[in-house]
């Protein structure tokens, strides 16, 4: 390749105690091109990126920046190099400003006499929220309260501000809206344009397919090939990752609608600072799909479904078990009276808002079900371990044991768990916010399995999604939100294309 390199790992190895994650893994980054990486959950994508840019450091093996001996004790070293890295899960920290998020870790730029010039700050991080096309903000407000999609701009803008020879995004297009995706992948190809290099991971293999110049596969820990964009083939890469053969839709396969008789929620009339006289019903053994752009309402309308957000109108009734098997009703007034009557849901900030990081898997997988596996606050010996067990096996969890830590698992792991979380609690009501969000293709086929699955036993599911086709391949009903209200409803229909959602989104 006529390209000069910018980055290579020589026999690159990481090592969680016994668990190897990379494992002797050679390859080059070159200038000029968007270098796609690829593989299962836990395939060691996310690992290796970590130790490029300091996150975590090698085990053994050598890497080069330009020929030069490269071992970056932090992101802050990395930074030096140019290399930034833009993470998977939330990578602001929420008390912090805008502007000091920027430029964490290089408040010294702005000293003067000792004090830092907080007006300059402001300027510069202005100038970096421009890089991503930010619009008006007051930089000096917390990030936390900005939404998600906002506070991944925030780090992008860090991130290019410095000029990154090699800019690594870590499945972030994920947390992204459909703008929000192309905003990044004109940015990428801009930065390959100007003879830098890019380091993409992602789970979705046509986005990869559409911007990467050459796709390197891993799985397992090893690198399994590289593959040039003239040689793109979708089946083709798909069994490179997982070392099988996975062929054609991985969606449901029925083409019709079908739901029972029961409501089991109803949502009346709510309003809320972003919504507006949201009306709408999920029956049992329906799956009910939510889609809009970023700031529709979409992902509000969970929180409010599972006790976050307080209606300032309207309400919101959820349908639980009677001691005899019989459905009652009852007003969603928080969120314990969802957990007790069943209702689990699943953040699209999977790392703050529904998982414990610290936490080990058994108590992130026990702690929606304590009731159910005790009396009187008492919980049998050995309970909490059965149930923990039986979860990681029927959702095939990859760890070194229950105890892990979950803060330490791949992203699709990390989703099984949630999925865990409430499904072993019996939460026959689901909400599903970006269920698939950070998953590859294989895992992506074992939770759309157990969904329609858990559809056909009566369960309730409400799944909120970006991603389109998967809203359209799973669902029986789709709500298209705009501007905080629901502006179209399809029905499952095998013409169903992604453009007539577009129609009444935008």
């Amino acid at each position: 390749m006529d390209k000069p390199v910018f980055l290579e790992t020589r026999s690159i190895v990481k090592r969680f105690n016994e668990v190897t994650a990379v494992n002797q893994v050679s390859m080059k980054i070159y200038r000029g091109e968007i270098r796609g990486l690829i593989g299962e959950n836990g395939s060691g994508k996310s690992t290796i990126s970590a130790m490029i840019s300091g996150l975590l450091p090698k085990t053994e093996g050598d890497m080069y920046v330009e020929g030069q001996p490269y071992a970056p004790k932090d992101p802050l070293n990395a930074r030096a190099k140019k290399i930034a890295m833009i993470v998977q899960e939330t990578g602001t920290i929420g008390p912090l400003s805008i502007a000091e998020n920027i430029f964490l870790g290089d408040e010294g730029r702005f000293a003067r006499n000792g004090i830092i010039d907080r007006k300059l700050m402001h300027q510069e991080a202005k100038k970096s929220l421009a890089l991503v096309d930010f619009g008006e903000v007051d930089v000096s407000q917390p990030a936390l309260t900005l939404n998600f999609e906002q506070r991944k701009l925030i780090e992008i803008a860090r991130a290019l501000y410095y000029e990154p020879e090699l800019f690594i995004v870590d499945e972030t297009t994920t947390a992204l809206s459909h703008d929000g995706r192309l905003l990044i992948h004109r940015l990428m190809r801009k930065l390959r344009d100007q003879n830098k290099a890019v380091l993409f991971i992602s789970h979705d293999l046509p986005e990869l397919m559409d911007v990467c110049d050459a796709l390197t596969v891993m799985r397992d820990g090893d690198l399994i090939t590289t593959i040039d964009r003239s040689e793109f083939e979708e089946n083709f890469i798909k069994q490179s990752m997982v070392g099988r053969v996975i062929e054609g839709d991985y969606y449901r396969s029925d083409t019709s609608a079908s739901r029972g008789e029961q409501a089991m929620i109803r949502v009346n009339g709510v309003d809320t600072s972003l919504l507006r006289d949201i009306h709408f019903e999920l029956y049992q053994g329906e799956i009910l799909g939510i889609g809009g752009l970023s700031g529709s309402g979409m992902h509000e309308v969970g929180k409010v479904i599972f006790g976050e957000i307080k209606p300032q109108r309207g309400e919101v009734i959820v349908y639980g078990e009677n001691g005899d098997g019989t459905l009652l009703p009852h007003k969603v007034k928080n969120v314990q009276t969802a957990i007790a009557n069943r209702v689990g849901y699943v953040s699209k900030d999977r790392d703050r808002e529904t998982l414990i990081m610290e936490a080990s898997i058994k108590e992130n997988l026990v702690l929606s079900a304590l009731g159910k596996l005790g009396k009187f606050g008492l919980i049998p010996p050995g309970a909490e371990k059965k149930f923990a067990r039986r979860q990681i096996g029927e959702l095939n969890i990859k760890a070194s044991g229950m105890n892990q830590r979950v803060g330490e698992l791949s992203g699709g792991n990390k989703q099984k768990v949630s999925f865990g979380k409430w499904i072993g609690n019996d939460s026959k009501i689901l909400i599903l916010d970006s269920p698939t969000r950070g998953v590859d293709v294989g895992v992506k086929t074992t939770m759309y399995q157990l969904l329609y699955s858990l559809k056909q036993q009566g369960y309730a599911i409400l799944i909120i999604s970006e991603e389109l086709p998967e809203l359209i391949g799973m669902s029986d009903r789709i709500l298209v939100m705009k501007d905080g209200k629901i502006n179209k409803e399809f029905r499952r229909d095998q013409n169903l294309n992604e453009s007539m959602l577009i129609d009444y989104m935008i």
